[in-house]
């Protein structure tokens, strides 16, 4: 039985926060074991462990998200009174979700629902006064506060609610991996708001999943692993203990060949290239998300696309998918075929193998890892359709060659996030597709598994006709295969799309 008390005499009056003995089970699975941690008044604090350790677990029993817990949650009166915010990544699905299901557009004249805009969510009903004025200019939100949430990007969506902790002045803020999904200026931007705020009455618990992820500004590291706390020092102590530092770097397990291609319901023209985009806009309304786009993919390459938030990589992608109709009646051509002659959705769909955020944090749960990789054949989110011997085995071959033989009966639901993202990709590989499409495959990962990715990515590259199209906020840590370099440019009143080949990239032995 969970226990909340507030009274003043049961907790140390330089304490915020005091947890005893606190265990959480979550889907029939341990996520935390006897937490015992106090957090004091002045100290700042970072949570820090791989995927999986039980991060996100501990900040939804501090900020009451979780109640199904046992143990002891002690809280100040200051606690109390001004409560905890906490930004995340679920915290924004869960809106933009709200917003779907509220999406009135088939009812509405002009057939568009703009949906809850930014800056109501931010003030929540309050005016706008010049606390408010001051954050949105100083993180650049102007443009975009009177957008709806669902046509935001990831890294505005990230501003947008870190703003919105702010001005509520919680007695404690839990940032939980603040810089995932932002490109470069805006992690910087974002690192300042950190520093400042570390240095603030504020009391902070960042949740990192690398070492390298800790501000110079926290005080003090409590490391998971596991759902257990196995260390707890002063900043200085803990990135100094080996033991710390052999847990967030473990070894690589080997990869293995990977298996003969699966048979294509479907034949390639001989010659030509896979993608040919020529002088393509698209504008919704008057406002203009790509201009005058070109760009080819030819056979052999590896494409990275990359970008600032809000600049059109999503549409960008939409278009080449099948998913965004302004692609009718514009010089698309997609496995030499021109987009608008016939073709189905379907027929586009098929030739790409997919792995995205969105898709795992979708996925059906309960199911068994090969199954998981088997729904790959259907392309479903979930196993809905008989399968055979062939395609068990053509899953476990592609799970041994990921180096995840061992994870083949286990439940996808148990495994840590990064794990999960690398039995996705062999979900995505196991029909061959001609393309393999990574929407910010690193989101979310520890240094571990997103070395793990990369490395996966660069053996499909090396060992397969499969080519990539690589999707980041920014042309930072790319696999090695890569030799097309498609980036998004700022211009003074949007972006141009600039193509840059890389003949040097390793793509072949």
């Amino acid at each position: 039985m969970n226990r909340e008390t507030m009274v003043e005499n049961n907790i140390p009056q330089e304490s915020l926060l005091q947890l005893r003995d606190v265990s959480l089970v979550y889907r029939a699975l341990p996520a935390l074991r006897n937490i015992n941690w106090q957090l004091v008044s002045g100290q700042q604090w970072a949570c820090l462990g791989p995927n999986g350790a039980g991060k996100t677990s501990l900040a939804k029993v501090i900020s009451r998200q979780a109640t199904h817990f046992s143990g002891e949650v002690a809280r100040s009166g200051e606690l109390e009174r001004n409560g905890v915010a906490y930004v995340c990544f679920e915290q924004a699905r869960a809106l933009c979700e709200r917003d779907r299901k509220l999406d009135d557009s088939e009812f509405r004249a002009d057939a568009s629902d703009p949906g809850t805009p930014v800056q109501a969510l931010i003030l929540g009903g309050r005016e706008p006064d010049e606390r408010f004025h001051s954050w949105t200019e100083r993180l650049r939100m102007r443009h975009f506060l009177s957008r709806g949430l669902r046509f935001i990007s990831t890294g505005e969506m990230r501003k947008t609610l870190l703003v919105s902790a702010i001005l509520s002045e919680p007695a404690l803020l839990i940032l939980d991996s603040p810089l995932d999904g932002l490109d470069l200026a805006s992690q910087r931007e974002m690192q300042q708001v950190i520093a400042e705020l570390l240095r603030s009455p504020i009391a902070v618990l960042m949740l990192c999943r690398q070492m390298e992820d800790v501000p110079a500004g926290i005080s003090h590291i409590m490391v998971l692993d596991e759902g257990q706390l196995v260390a707890c020092d002063t900043r200085e102590a803990i990135m100094t203990n080996t033991a710390v530092t052999a847990l967030m770097n473990p070894p690589m397990p080997p990869l293995g060949e990977l298996p003969a291609p699966a048979a294509r319901a479907y034949t390639l023209p001989a010659t030509g290239p896979l993608l040919a985009l020529r002088d393509v806009s698209v504008s919704y309304g008057d406002f203009t998300v790509l201009r005058d786009v070109n760009w080819v993919l030819e056979r052999g390459t590896h494409c990275c696309v990359s970008g600032p938030n809000g600049c059109g990589k999503t549409t960008l992608l939409s278009l080449i998918t099948g998913d965004n109709h302004k692609a009718y009646g514009q010089d698309i051509t997609l496995f030499g075929v021109r987009r608008g002659s016939g073709e189905s959705v379907w027929d586009i769909k098929q030739k790409f193998g997919q792995l995205d955020t969105q898709l795992q944090l979708n996925f059906a749960r309960g199911m068994r890892v090969v199954e998981v990789v088997v729904s790959g054949f259907f392309d479903s989110v979930g196993l809905y359709d008989d399968w055979g011997d062939a395609q068990r085995s053509c899953a476990e071959q592609w799970l041994r060659a990921l180096g995840l033989a061992g994870y083949s009966g286990e439940k996808f639901d148990a495994l840590s996030f990064g794990l999960q993202r690398m039995v996705l990709l062999a979900r995505a590989m196991v029909k061959s597709p001609v393309i393999l499409l990574l929407d910010e495959p690193t989101l979310g990962l520890d240094g571990y598994h997103r070395g793990l990715l990369l490395r996966a990515l660069d053996h499909i590259a090396r060992h397969s006709d499969t080519q990539l199209i690589f999707v980041s906020h920014s042309a930072g840590e790319t696999p090695a295969c890569i030799n097309q370099h498609l980036s998004f440019e700022p211009l003074q009143d949007g972006f141009r799309l600039v193509c840059r080949e890389d003949q040097s990239a390793a793509a072949h032995p």
